[in-house]
């Protein structure tokens, strides 16, 4: 479940959402900075699934999107739950003392053991930020140091299940949801490891569209399990939030990569009109049925670049284009890099 009040301020951060490219190598004008504070004995696996969707988002584009860096309250290495020292890269002292500049968006680290006591450091270092400007968001129960430094007074936030009696008790301001995730123009809130990644994703929705999105789940959500099927891999197609034959006309798109369906084919088969088809893709995923489809070539098309020495003509036959000049126009104007420099970059990077 997730409770997304604002969508503006996520858009404001990014300078040019549609062209998020520039022409030559240099880094995009629109990279997103994301800093991480960890508090000791901060949750590994909250932490992790949120860089993950960062990083995922960087090899879904061919210019990075995001960049990260793990900021130490006090001092580095940083223990997490798991007892593992990270190495931070900067304290928060670096930034209060004006030797840096600020990130985009700050996300407090939380986890089980985190101290639920005031850190004036830290609360004195998210002042600053939100005086700044800043986007700032916990995982786990990072929510209670915002709280600390008044961030949270008549906002919702959502934090671990364990944390809420806490809360309540000592922040009566703070308005604690049953949500897993809470977002509103300047917060971003979860509770845990699996919503870190859905917070994420959220807030990447925002800065870069859907498409950018649904690539990454198609990545990232391939061995989810269920209770029918416990080991098999997983599709984006195989969502059971979806209806089903929104599911069935996205598996046979996927199974006819090299020689693609037309829209009446697909609507045939699946035994609906092609204006429930365009309607189904439009109401859950936002797209067009086409559009989504190109999206899907051309995603596969850029795994085989990435990943074997074929021609790029024999890529673009692979994946349902006539000629590989209409191949090289529609893959530009998707990723921002022709086919060929893509791959370059990749091999070179």
């Amino acid at each position: 479940m997730t409770c997304i009040k604002d969508k503006r301020h996520f858009s404001s951060l990014m300078r040019d959402t549609n062209s998020p490219f520039l022409a030559n190598d240099e880094t995009p004008l629109n990279t997103t900075t994301v800093g991480f504070v960890l508090q000791e004995h901060f949750s590994m696996m909250a932490f992790t699934a949120a860089v993950d969707a960062l990083i995922t988002a960087n090899l879904v584009r061919t210019t990075p999107l995001f960049s990260y860096q793990t900021l130490a309250v006090d001092s580095s290495p940083v223990t997490s739950d798991l007892g593992i020292g990270i190495a931070a890269q900067d304290t928060i002292r670096d930034f209060t003392n004006g030797r840096h500049e600020l990130p985009d968006i700050l996300v407090v680290c939380g986890g089980y053991r985190c101290s639920t006591e005031q850190q004036p450091h830290l609360s004195q270092f998210l002042k600053d930020a939100q005086r700044h400007n800043v986007t700032i968001g916990s995982l786990w129960n990072g929510a209670i140091a915002l709280a600390h430094a008044g961030l949270l007074d008549d906002q919702e936030c959502a934090l671990h299940p364990d944390n809420h009696a806490f809360m309540q008790e000592h922040f009566p301001r703070v308005r604690v949801s049953d949500q897993v995730i809470v977002s509103d123009q300047t917060r971003l809130t979860s509770a845990g490891p699996a919503s870190a990644l859905e917070m994420m994703l959220s807030m990447i929705e925002q800065t870069q569209g859907k498409e950018v999105v649904r690539a990454i789940r198609e990545i990232l959500s391939c061995d989810q399990t269920s209770e029918n099927s416990n080991t098999s891999l997983s599709r984006i197609g195989d969502d059971p939030c979806l209806p089903q034959n929104l599911r069935d006309i996205m598996e046979l798109m996927a199974a006819n990569i090299e020689e693609p369906m037309s829209m009446e084919e697909l609507s045939t088969i699946i035994g609906i009109s092609r204006r429930q088809l365009e309607r189904l893709f439009q109401n859950h995923l936002d797209t067009s049925p086409s559009r989504y489809y190109l999206e899907l070539r051309l995603t596969h098309a850029r795994r085989l670049l990435m990943q074997s020495n074929e021609p790029v003509t024999n890529i673009a036959l692979a994946c349902g284009f006539v000629t590989s000049s209409h191949f090289s126009n529609c893959f530009k104007d998707y990723f921002g890099l022709s086919p060929s420099h893509a791959r370059d970059k990749f091999k070179n990077a």
